[in-house]
């Protein structure tokens, strides 16, 4: 089995807009994101291993966040693909990318309502 390394962004929520109805629309709504990255691996981390070895895990948090800009999505599969997108672009080394979003506002007893989109590197 190849040696893998997973970075993770859990539980990050940022206001996003987005929905299809008329109560979404016109005013951002809170979505949280886990987002995990698989990376190339190095062969060796040493204990004085350069971040450049690695990914900046605050590229994760921008990507749900402020790479996200304005722009309404009509659907968080866009929001996911977006993200995706994003990370795939900051780095050649991002192998795989999974976005998952859970929409808070349709919460009405903690259930967790959203989608986990899954890409790899094309």
């Amino acid at each position: 089995m190849a040696d893998s390394l997973i970075l993770e962004l859990a539980d990050f929520v940022h206001q996003v807009h987005t929905g299809i109805y008329s109560e979404e629309t016109g005013q951002p709504q809170p979505l949280q994101f886990t987002v995990q990255v698989r990376l190339a691996v190095e062969d060796h981390y040493d204990p004085d291993t350069p971040l450049e070895a690695s990914k900046n895990y605050m590229d994760l948090k921008f990507a749900c966040s402020d790479a996200l800009g304005t722009t309404h999505y009509k659907l968080i599969e866009a929001v996911a693909d977006h993200v995706a997108e994003t990370l795939f672009l900051q780095d050649a080394r991002v192998e795989q990318v999974s976005v998952k979003i859970v929409k808070l506002a349709l919460s009405e007893a903690d259930e967790k309502i959203g989608i986990t989109l899954t890409r790899n590197r094309r």
